[in-house]
């Protein structure tokens, strides 16, 4: 990742959503050229020099102390995602900087225990690039749109830029796709140098102009818990809530574990998968074998 170029449209994009009315900053009439707020604006809200903060927005955050990125980020409005990542692209610009140690891409024997182990819930473990390293049974059921017959590993942004199926998984796909793209943005910050992740963002922004889009946005997330929307083919509608926890042996994997609310039709649904996922194997050997 262009360390510098992320700065400047990271800082730019952020300056663009913001208004006069919600920083508490004089209103003067008038049409604006751009949308947000000017730079001297910024400069007076972070009490730094005009000059100072152009040359910052400008890419360059090498050396900058925390006092400054304190007071950009409180400018800024950055919530706690985007806090972050302005702290990690400025240790990005560092001369100092270098790549971060690889995790492994496969999961030890415990954990998927741990997995096989939770059979009432669908569960998966990911790296931050979204390929699905290790899932239980459920989970396969749940993500079998993004399977398919397949038997290698399944990577989640691929699966919603790439595959029509992922409409039909999700039904609000543009918060699903919204969502993906954050997940990347967030890891390129915390490890530009990562290879893998490079050209995954180089492949998609070559064949789909979806990311291209939301790349160009930004945005950036935590995304620890929360509710998500499923509708599988086999038993309908689904909304889960779903917790993602990093795995404290294994830095760089999460573990995202989905559950339905209790005598909700989303826990009938589960029930249903469930059962379907049972006698799915069998389907599939008769289907072979027809």
């Amino acid at each position: 990742m262009d360390n510098r170029k992320e700065i400047r449209e990271f800082l730019g994009t952020r300056r663009a959503k913001l208004t006069p009315e919600q920083t508490g900053l004089p209103t003067f009439g008038g049409t604006r050229r751009v949308p947000g707020l000017r730079r001297q604006e910024i400069a007076q809200l972070a009490g730094v020099s005009v000059e100072y903060y152009t040359k910052l927005e400008r890419g360059s955050l090498n050396g900058v102390s925390e006092n400054v990125l304190e007071s950009l980020a409180r400018a800024l409005q950055l919530n706690d995602a985007e806090r972050e990542h302005l702290y990690n692209l400025a240790r990005a610009a560092s001369p100092s900087a270098r790549p971060r140690r690889q995790p492994s891409q496969a999961v030890t024997p415990s954990v998927q225990r741990l997995l096989d182990s939770m059979v009432g819930v669908p569960a998966f473990v990911r790296n931050g690039r979204l390929d699905i390293l290790a899932v239980n049974g459920l989970g396969r059921a749940l993500y079998s749109e993004a399977y398919g017959q397949a038997t290698a590993n399944v990577n989640l942004a691929r699966f919603a830029f790439l595959n029509h199926r992922s409409h039909v998984l999700y039904p609000d796909w543009e918060k699903a796709a919204d969502t993906a793209v954050a997940i990347l943005h967030t890891e390129a910050g915390r490890d530009p140098f990562n290879k893998s992740l490079t050209e995954l963002i180089g492949e998609l922004s070559t064949r789909s102009e979806d990311f291209r889009t939301r790349w160009a946005q930004h945005d950036v997330r935590l995304h620890r818990g929360g509710y998500k929307d499923f509708h599988h083919p086999a038993v309908g509608d689904l909304h889960l809530a779903f917790d993602a926890l990093e795995l404290p042996n294994a830095p760089g994997l999460t573990l995202t574990a989905y559950s339905a609310d209790p005598g909700t039709p989303s826990e009938d649904g589960l029930r249903l998968l469930a059962s379907w996922a049972a006698t799915e194997p069998t389907r599939t050997t008769n289907k072979e074998n027809a």
